[in-house]
């Protein structure tokens, strides 16, 4: 059986994830970054769009290890799920303080709370925690199990059966289809300025139900990686049902399309084949083989990957935020001065974007290290 308390692999896995996540949001340019390190415009799918979703997956494995272990620390279940309550609450106000920051204090930031995006990357992490941490809690592998199956078929049935005004039942285009038509009716002036279309928000309300499942597949994982089976066993199950997922996915493709921002049936599962896959391949790198040595920089990045992700945001608002006007009257930021005087003498336009993006990486480890090393671990 695992060790109840950590799994290295989740760990590492974390780590690269959050690396990847702050990578992809912190390009030199928008305009100039490799199409893999940008997400699909709609339909379809580039490396970018693995990332959220394998975070969600991750939550959903470690629960399985972090809930055993308060209950075997002599918490009680109600005291566990005050916990979650706590934990979400904390994660998804973080998320509103990285949309709002720096709330028009500095920079002659423009700032309305009429118009601060309530929907985002924590707040939707915050959601799909806790009410996965609830069936965790209340439920067998077989009704979780079913809850994700119902989920997925439910948020189906939902975008292709339920008419929106003016449009009709079943459009996949930005524009007319319901988790725009939710959100730009529930959410109007709160979601985000950059969507395909005004009014959608690609972390918005109905689509967060096949992210919850999306965290359910985790949370299935998680309990297959705890059981009495071989370290060799778990280690080729995962990599089976990933290329099965993956097959599953792009078959239900012809029906309901990969997209990320719809977060589609289809798309949770392709994308829980990818995460089976990578922590398979994590798994048997450093659980079974146990070839570490060479993960250490997830690791410490793993340890404080909320953290740091947050940091990374506001420092990035921050780079952009702070401007001066020039002689000639032009506005320049911080961001495009450094990309600029750093890094575009350096490379073409494409590979300086992708130095810029990699040297925020490098600065946000830097500071996970100097965490790591004072052994500061920010819980939530």
């Amino acid at each position: 059986m695992e060790n109840p308390n950590r799994l290295q692999s989740l760990d590492v896995f974390r780590g690269a994830t959050i690396a990847a996540m702050i990578l992809v949001n912190n390009p030199g340019s928008w305009e100039n970054s490799y199409a893999q390190l940008k997400h699909a415009a709609w339909h379809g799918w580039t490396f970018t769009d693995w990332i959220f979703p394998f975070f969600l997956f991750i939550v959903g494995v470690a629960m399985t290890f972090s809930f055993p272990r308060r209950l075997e620390q002599g918490q009680t279940k109600k005291q566990l799920l005050l916990h979650t309550l706590r934990r979400s609450a904390i994660l998804f106000a973080l998320g509103l303080v990285v949309n709002g920051f720096p709330f028009g204090l500095i920079f002659n930031h423009e700032f309305s709370w009429a118009t601060l995006r309530i929907p985002g990357v924590l707040q939707r992490i915050a959601i799909c925690f806790l009410i996965a941490s609830i069936i965790f809690m209340t439920t067998k592998v077989r009704v979780q199990i079913i809850w994700t199956v119902s989920l997925l078929a439910v948020y189906w049935l939902l975008i292709k059966l339920v008419p929106v005004p003016g449009f009709g039942a079943g459009v996949m285009a930005p524009t007319g289809n319901l988790c725009w038509y939710v959100d730009s009716t529930l959410l109007h002036g709160h979601t985000w300025i950059y969507a395909p279309a005004e009014g959608f928000d690609p972390e918005g309300i109905v689509s967060t139900i096949p992210a919850i499942a999306t965290t359910l597949f985790g949370l299935l994982t998680g309990q297959w990686l705890r059981s009495e089976r071989s370290r060799e066993e778990k280690t080729v199950w995962m990599f089976v049902m990933g290329q099965a997922m993956l097959l599953l996915g792009v078959i239900f493709d012809n029906w309901l399309p990969i997209n990320k921002n719809m977060w589609t049936s289809s798309y949770s599962i392709f994308m829980t084949g990818w995460a089976l896959i990578c922590l398979a391949t994590f798994y048997w790198l450093i659980d079974v083989k146990g070839w570490q040595r060479w993960a250490k920089p997830f690791t410490i990045f793993g340890m404080n990957a909320i953290t740091v992700f947050v940091l990374s945001e506001l420092l990035a608002t921050l780079l952009w935020g702070i401007t001066w006007k020039s002689a000639d009257g032009a506005v320049n930021n911080l961001h495009d001065y450094i990309h600029g005087h750093l890094f575009l003498p350096l490379a073409s336009v494409t590979n300086a974007s992708l130095l810029f993006a990699s040297a925020f990486v490098l600065a946000m480890y830097l500071v996970a290290w100097v965490m790591w090393k004072k052994r500061w671990f920010l819980k939530v």
